[in-house]
Formats: C-alpha cells, structure tokens, sequence
C-alpha cells in the first residue's frame, strides 16, 4: 500500500473506485469477498481505492473499524493508494483517529453528516479530527449547506485538506454556483468529482476538477478508466461515449438507492459476494433483484468487450 502524501497527480493517476464492503451473513466482515473485489480493481488497472459510502462505513462499529483498517492494507498491493472514511459524527470520528494512527495510512475521508450541523461547526470538527490524526483528511461535500466556500478554501490554505470529494447532485450540472465559488477560493486541482461517471465530464472539463470517483468502475474498471484518460486528453465526445455505456446501472442507482444496488449489483455480476449490507441499509428486495442484475451484465459484457 502507498503511503506518499496525497498530491493533485496521485488524485489524477486513476478513478478513484468507491467500493461495497463484502459482509457474512452474520454482518462480520468478508475477508475473501473484499480481497478479491480489490484484486479486481487493480488487475482492472484501478489505484486509487476509497473505501467510504459504498462501503456503509456510516454505520461500522469501533471493533470492525480496526478489522477494516488492518483488512484494506493487508490486500492492497504496494502500488495502490488505499483510503479509510470515518464519522460521520464528531465524536465517532475522533475516537477513529485514535484508531487510524496505528496504521500507515496518507490519509482520511470525513463522512458528511446530514443535519444537526452548521458550516462553522463542521470547519471546526475537521480541523479538530486532522490535528488529532496528525495529517491532512478529504472533505466530502455533499448537501448545500453543510460547508461554506470560503471555509473550504480556509481549510485548503491552512494544510488541513489533502483533497475534496464534491458530491452536490444537480439537475443541470453545468450550473451550479457553489461549486463555481469553490473552485474560486479553493485549487479545482484538489478537488474531484465524487458523483460517478454522469457529471464528471462537466466538472473536469468546466470546474477544472481533477477526476472522478466511481462505484460503477467495481464492474467495469477499464471503461472507466479510459473515459478518464478521454476526458484528460480533451477528447470529451469519446469520454461521452464511454459514459453512456454506464447509465444504465447508474440509473438504477439514481431511482432505488446508490449504496444498496452496487452491493448487489458487484454479487450479481458475479465480480464478488458482498452478502449482507450493514443496517441501517439493507440489501434489495427480490423484486428489484432482477433489472439490477440485467443492468449489471450490461455494463460487464461492454467491460468484457475490450
């Protein structure tokens, strides 16, 4: 696993893969699942792996954390930027850094906590849970409101941020003017679009953005490579192309739910068995069971078809 501080050229060597966390039956973690949907990932050419959302770490225990820390850097290969999540809430997430420095990870992501939060409060929590953990962390932005701009851009400036996960949903992604401002008082080159395949050509083309992460690249890691290398190399209608070939699952995830359908859509394409989602998720009933799975082959056949 590498350790090298995080820089904007290690966010831009690869997608950056949001993965499921494999579970048992019983919820106790998967060690053979997880390592092979990571060995897949880097014989796909991923790495750069985050392990945050998709993985349900919202809802992880104190024990389990510490058996996810010592699972994710026992699998990752040596050249493979491996990244934990905590939080979301401020208490948790400072009883993980204590955790967190017993291993060598480069960095952090901090869950973003829906409610019960003001910008000035979560400026404060971030800083407190960095200088606790004695190393920059990455600020995933997901709702308005939660962070402003300009505390984004004092965080950055202060060496508190390694990088920033931007996750706002937009009906037009062309037009949004939060992420306008941030990437005015904030280096776009420490930023990366956090939304999957959909609007990443937008914000890399448009903001600037330095990449994308993705949880549809656990199916189809090449593809979703080369649509990073098109949009880095300006070819955007190729890039387009590419994307497309994505929207099929990620339309499932966009009208069900993200989380629920990439963990059973990675069991359904046969990559890994991710079993049972830690509550407070739950995995999809039979009856949505089987257009996830259509969906999911879809994007395998085109990943295969290389």
């Amino acid at each position: 696993m590498l350790t090298e501080t995080i820089t904007p050229d290690v966010l831009a060597r690869s997608v950056i893969a949001v993965p499921p966390l494999a579970r048992n039956a019983d919820f106790s973690i998967n060690q053979a699942a997880n390592r092979k949907m990571i060995g897949y990932l880097e014989e796909g050419g991923v790495s750069n792996i985050l392990y945050g959302g998709n993985a349900n770490f919202y809802h992880i225990s104190s024990t389990q954390f510490r058996e996810a820390l010592q699972l994710l850097t026992e699998s990752a290969s040596q050249n493979t930027w491996m990244i934990p999540s905590v939080g979301p809430s401020f208490g948790l997430m400072m009883e993980q850094a204590e955790i967190l420095k017993e291993f060598d990870f480069p960095t952090a992501m901090v869950l973003p906590m829906n409610g019960m939060t003001t910008s000035n409060g979560v400026e404060e929590g971030f800083q407190r849970f960095v200088d606790l953990l004695g190393k920059p962390a990455i600020l995933y932005i997901k709702l308005d409101g939660y962070i402003d701009p300009a505390a984004v851009g004092r965080l950055m400036e202060g060496g508190y941020v390694s990088a920033v996960k931007y996750a706002t949903v937009r009906k037009e992604v062309a037009d949004d003017p939060y992420l306008s401002e941030l990437v005015d008082v904030a280096d776009p080159k420490r930023i990366v679009s956090g939304i999957g395949e959909q609007p990443a050509v937008v914000h890399m083309r448009d903001f600037s953005l330095q990449g994308f992460t993705s949880g549809c690249v656990c199916i189809a890691p090449r593809r979703s490579l080369r649509m990073l290398q098109a949009i880095q190399s300006g070819r955007f209608e190729m890039a387009n192309i590419i994307r497309e070939q994505f929207d099929v699952l990620e339309y499932q995830r966009n009208s069900i739910h993200p989380i629920r359908v990439l963990h059973d859509a990675v069991s359904l394409a046969e990559i890994a068995d991710m079993g049972s989602v830690l509550p407070l998720i739950s995995n999809l009933p039979e009856s949505m069971r089987e257009r996830v799975r259509s969906a999911a082959l879809e994007l395998l056949d085109y990943e295969q078809s290389i």
